[in-house]
């Protein structure tokens, strides 16, 4: 008897949430160019160019430019397509979607505007979380976003009318606290809504040495 072939796994109830969040998407709702272009170099080097024009047939724009907006719900058809051809690749769609998310940040991070963003970081990722919504505000024109802080090294980040799925933003914020030297950063997303998201963030602590008083030393100075 032959095999019954297993479904797809974004079928079904997957496959109509991405559609209920294009729906919910209105023309004001946009992002920058340089996300669509990191979705595309994710898929340039994990599939091929092949791959590339594939997803580019599911928008109507013919070249994305960084600074530029597009509308979200055009990068929300790019990005399901994407995480589909890359998913084999990197062992399941959310996990595809989890490295779409840390391309889009080095492509954020490599623009004159994520340069500034780093730099009123200045290397330390408490200031860098803190900093977390208005720097969303520099990349997307919807959603708000707010920090709670638990304790040194421990915040919650919730994002309020987001389109993107949990799996995407847990791959951006643990790439971001990455490039300000976080150790070991932790990002676990949890589902409120449709398009409301908590992310629990954590990381060690820098380790503090004690101050110790200089030894005296064995010369003498003559004078």
């Amino acid at each position: 008897m032959q095999a019954q072939a297993k479904p797809f796994p974004e079928a079904g109830s997957v496959e109509a949430d991405w559609a209920v969040r294009r729906m919910a998407a209105t023309e004001l709702d946009t992002a920058r160019g340089m996300f669509f272009l990191g979705v595309l170099e994710s898929v340039r080097t994990g599939v091929g160019e092949d791959a590339v024009a594939t997803c580019r047939a599911v928008t109507d724009e013919r070249r994305f430019v960084g600074f530029f907006n597009y509308p979200v719900a055009s990068f929300l058809k790019l990005s399901q397509v994407a995480a589909r051809l890359l998913s084999p690749r990197w062992g399941g769609f959310d996990e595809a979607l989890r490295q779409m998310g840390m391309q889009a940040t080095r492509s954020f991070l490599e623009s004159a505007v994520g340069r500034t963003f780093l730099l009123l970081a200045a290397g330390d990722a408490r200031k860098l979380v803190t900093n977390l919504p208005s720097g969303y505000q520099m990349a997307v024109s919807y959603g708000e976003r707010s920090v709670d802080w638990k304790g040194a090294g421990d915040a919650l980040f919730v994002m309020r009318r987001d389109f993107m799925p949990a799996a995407y933003h847990e791959g951006v914020l643990r790439e971001v606290l990455t490039m300000v030297g976080a150790r070991n950063p932790r990002v676990q997303g949890r589902k409120l809504g449709l398009l409301d998201t908590e992310y629990h963030i954590t990381w060690e602590a820098p380790v503090v040495l004690p101050a110790v008083a200089p030894k005296e030393s064995r010369w003498r100075l003559f004078q």
